[in-house]
């Protein structure tokens, strides 16, 4: 195992963890058929992860950002050729081994998209260790940390909870989205994070009732915020998103646009969030933000947003509206 220690000429404020980073592949085909062969029409790699994808939105936003987690020494190229482009400093830790491929099939005429994901590294109870010691080892006061994505095979699923616990008591903001099983122990944890962002289906599940309206998702939301959290924010598709806070609930309302690729979407909302932590901006500016980003994602193939033209033209036909 190896550690990067690639420095960001920007100070640091927001540090993105991908334990379980990927290789995204988009591959379109037009009139995809199960069954039939199928002719690409065009397919892209992209160095991804939910927390990779956060970090390169942050960075093309201007933050000063890292990336820690694991990443195989095999086939690290694309992620350091990424970080190096955005001045991302690269905090991973290498394990032996390949970063897994996740195979997006996109069919651009139904607008529907096929995952194919290929297992993770695995790393041992020693890099969990050295993974932990070198993240706290880098906080300070009012330091951000994102916890995004999923954990790789045999990580308990009490890990992103208890290091939330350690990560809080240490005076850092926590800003977590993931799903199944992790999601649920920090719901059934003591101390939550500052920052919750499932969507609507991954709250469902772990909260183990339906939530059919944005009415229903603002008091979950509520019932969170009551237990410590901070912002509650929780996307629902093209229906919007809804972002509550101490002192108010809004719902964000996106317009159509033509779905180009649905990686990272999610993750680019989660990218604004952060940046409107970061600067300290009203609920209703990172929602609109926040939704504008992640309709740059689904526009566009590539790594972080478009142009920050695009970005603003996007937010300024977000509707937000109090909920």
């Amino acid at each position: 195992m190896t550690t990067n220690t690639q420095t960001n000429q920007s100070p640091v404020a927001v540090i993105s963890l991908t334990l379980n980073a990927a290789i995204d592949r988009t591959v379109t085909i037009p009139h995809f058929s199960v069954g039939q062969v199928n002719r690409v029409e065009l397919s892209t790699d992209r160095a991804g992860g939910k927390g990779v994808n956060v970090a390169a939105t942050l960075a093309d936003l201007g933050c000063g950002v890292a990336v820690g987690g694991f990443l195989g020494e095999a086939n690290d190229g694309i992620f350091r050729d990424l970080f190096a482009a955005k001045g991302i400093a690269d905090h991973c830790l290498r394990l032996p081994g390949a970063t897994r491929v996740g195979i997006k099939v996109m069919d651009p005429v139904s607008q529907e998209t096929t995952d194919i994901n290929f297992s993770g590294l695995v790393p041992t109870e020693a890099d969990l260790v050295e993974l932990q010691r070198g993240l706290l080892g880098r906080l300070r006061q009012g330091l951000r940390v994102v916890l995004a994505g999923s954990l790789p095979p045999g990580v308990d699923p009490g890990f992103y909870a208890d290091l939330t616990v350690e990560l809080r008591r240490l005076g850092a903001e926590v800003i977590v989205d993931t799903s199944g099983e992790p999601l649920r122990q920090i719901l059934a944890a003591e101390i939550l994070p500052q920052v919750l962002k499932p969507n609507v289906h991954e709250l469902q599940e772990a909260v183990g009732r339906e939530l059919t309206d944005p009415q229903a998702v603002a008091a979950e939301s509520r019932g969170l915020l009551a237990r410590g959290a901070h912002w509650v924010v929780v996307s629902m598709g093209a229906a919007g998103a809804v972002f509550t806070s101490q002192d108010e609930s809004l719902l964000a309302v996106p317009p159509s646009v033509a779905v180009r690729s649905t990686v990272g979407a999610g993750d680019a909302m989660v990218a604004g969030i952060v940046y409107g932590r970061c600067h300290g901006l009203s609920l209703a500016a990172t929602a609109r933000l926040a939704t504008a980003l992640s309709l740059d994602r689904l526009s566009h193939l590539g790594d972080g947003i478009s142009g920050r033209d695009t970005v603003d033209a996007f937010a300024s036909q977000v509707r937000v509206e109090p909920w």
